[in-house]
């Protein structure tokens, strides 16, 4: 059974940081390609950042570049998001994924982020 847990999500004030992680069971880890993706209250999911298969380059959504890293770690079967400098309108709920080149793709249930004062 496939599984994908995600943590770290909290309440922040604007200019803070906060680090996700995705815990991912399963599944051969090393094949699948990762990201990060949100959903604020009323808007579409959105790709907030991706990392392939033997990590190498990463590639991030413009609201969130320079402020956002995502890595993995083949031997914990983590993928994290280190997001610094938030501002509120990051707030949503952030779901990591994983997709093989051929296969399904798996979501985590998702870990609310909230920025406030």
């Amino acid at each position: 059974q496939v599984q994908l847990v995600e943590s770290g999500g909290d309440l922040v004030q604007p200019g803070g940081s906060l680090r996700l992680s995705c815990v991912v069971s399963g599944l051969t880890f090393s094949r699948y390609a990762l990201s990060w993706h949100r959903q604020a209250p009323g808007k579409e999911r959105e790709l907030v950042a991706t990392i392939p298969r033997g990590g190498g380059s990463t590639n991030y959504a413009d609201s969130v570049k320079g402020r956002f890293i995502i890595a993995r770690d083949d031997g914990k079967n983590t993928v994290s998001l280190q997001m610094n400098s938030l501002k509120p309108e990051d707030t949503a709920v952030y779901y990591c994924n994983a997709v093989s080149t051929y296969g399904p793709s798996y979501w985590g249930q998702g870990t609310q982020v909230t920025v406030s004062s």
